[in-house]
């Protein structure tokens, strides 16, 4: 378990005059040994809520000189590829080999889609053209391209990331996974058993080598909601406020898929999907305060993999 990187996403306000907040408690994730720290995306997620995922990975990656970002999961269908390839130069330029991008399609809130303009029932063919797009842009050669929502004759973006940032799918339907296989550099799950993670791990390595592709470079991660407290009993508690408050759902559909406790039966929880092929877990903590969930996350990374 020794390869086994773990992130946790940023906690805290995200206004102008929380800088300091933020970069100290990015300090305070490097002194505590977690690999990276992690972002999600939303435009407008059911109460209007939410947070541009690659300005958020740009404004965390100026705040600390080394801490890398894993964006996980931006929701590249809601947005043109072009501009996104843009993005992605410029932090490369700035922040060279410190993103991972991870990305999906969303779903929990289809009118977060619609108001974008996006009819939700085209999100994976939008998807597919999407990513296509940006691996050819990443070249830096001009692009043509015809498909059924974008054209492009003679599309450049320069200088091209170098080194090239990993494009991670996310997703749990058959499609996603396929995605995965065909056009991404690993994938990233969520709410799924051991077991199903092993599955998609094996099912993505046969379709990636049918593809032509070499799958022993992927990397493979999960996103997981994690409740931390001296018991579990508040620990699960503390889970529960935290993810029906972000859900607008009831905990229990989710709690099979969610440890809570100490860092110690959290780990217990997690090293089925390590032993199944991840090697990436980012931790959406809820714990009593950001001191504790830092905390708490350093512990699970030095249980999960302790270095010499």
């Amino acid at each position: 378990m020794g390869d086994v990187r773990v992130g946790m996403f940023a906690l805290g306000a995200q206004t102008a005059g929380a800088v300091a907040q933020r970069r100290d408690t990015l300090a305070r994730m490097v002194d505590g040994g977690i690999d990276h720290v992690c972002v999600g995306d939303h435009v407008s997620f059911f109460v209007g809520a939410g947070s541009d995922g690659l300005i958020a990975a740009a404004s965390l990656l100026s705040l600390d000189a080394e801490l890398p970002v894993y964006l996980g999961l931006y929701l590249l269908p809601l947005r043109h590829p072009v501009p996104v390839a843009r993005q992605l130069a410029s932090i490369a330029e700035f922040a060279p080999g410190r993103l991972t991008f991870g990305v999906g399609i969303g779903g929990e809130d289809r009118h977060e889609i619609e108001i974008c303009g996006v009819d939700p029932s085209t999100r994976g063919r939008r998807m597919d053209e999407s990513i296509e797009v940006l691996r050819a842009l990443a070249g830096g050669e001009p692009v043509r391209f015809e498909g059924e929502f974008f054209a492009l004759q003679d599309a450049v973006i320069l200088p091209a990331p170098a080194p090239r940032i990993p494009l991670v799918v996310g997703g749990r339907s058959d499609a996603a996974v396929r995605r995965a296989a065909r056009l991404g550099d690993g994938w990233l799950g969520i709410w799924v058993s051991p077991r199903r993670y092993a599955t998609v791990v094996e099912q993505i390595s046969e379709e990636a080598s049918t593809a032509g592709r070499d799958p022993h470079g992927f990397e493979h991660a999960i996103n997981v909601w994690c409740g931390f407290a001296d018991t579990r009993e508040a620990a699960r508690v503390l889970l529960a406020d935290g993810m029906q408050t972000f859900y607008q759902m009831p905990f229990e559909p989710f709690e099979r898929y969610s440890p809570y406790g100490t860092p110690a039966e959290v780990a217990e929880f997690i090293r089925p999907y390590i032993e199944a092929g991840c090697s990436a877990v980012n931790v959406i903590p809820c714990a009593e305060n950001a001191e504790t969930a830092i905390e708490a996350v350093g512990e699970l990374r030095r249980l999960l993999a302790p270095r010499p």
